[in-house]
Parts: structure tokens; sequence; C-alpha cells
């Protein structure tokens, strides 16, 4: 099991892959300034010390998500928090994971 297993769900680029294929909306649990440093694309920011107050409206997306920070410990969280909620998320680890896996 790796280390991202561990913080709420496999990195593996084939899911990642999968679940832009369907129609998944990628959301950024870094903080606002960490974001505008740098993210995805039409990525969402929501920082996860804000994600728990947030999920009637990530439901509201319909659609599955893709959890990203830096190093991919608070988007495990956050994968984790979102599974617990009947969202169906993965955890895409660092941003930069989601962004090669766009290509």
């Amino acid at each position: 099991m790796g280390l991202f297993n561990l913080f709420g769900g496999s990195t593996s680029t084939v899911s990642i892959e999968e679940y832009l294929e369907n129609g998944a909306v990628v959301i950024d649990v870094r903080t606002e300034q960490e974001f505008a440093e740098g993210h995805v694309q039409g990525s969402k920011n929501i920082p996860l010390n804000t994600i728990s107050f947030q999920i009637d409206d990530i439901k509201k997306i319909g659609k599955p998500i893709i959890t990203c920070c830096r190093s991919g410990a608070r988007s495990g969280s956050a994968a984790s928090i979102l599974k617990q909620n009947g969202i169906d998320a993965i955890n895409g680890g660092p941003w930069g994971n989601v962004v090669n896996s766009m290509k």
C-alpha cells in the first residue's frame, strides 16, 4: 500500500484519467494563496479546512470529484471526507499529477 492510499485513495494515473473522462471536477484543497501560485486549469479551490462546510454544494455538482493539493496528504483527507459523505471522490495527489493526466 502506497503513501497516498493511506490518505484516501490511489493516485493512479489510470484512475485520474478515467475520472477525467467521466467528467470529474477537480477540487484543489490548498489555501487560496497556494492556489493562486498555480493550479489545474478549471479546478475549484476549496481549502481543506472548509471542505466539511461545502458538502451540500459539492453534492450539487453531481459529478465525480478529484481532489488535489501540494503533496497528496490534504487531498487524501479531503477525498476521505467526501467519500464518507457519499460523494464519488479520489485523491489525485499533487496537483501536477492531475495536470499530467490531462495531456
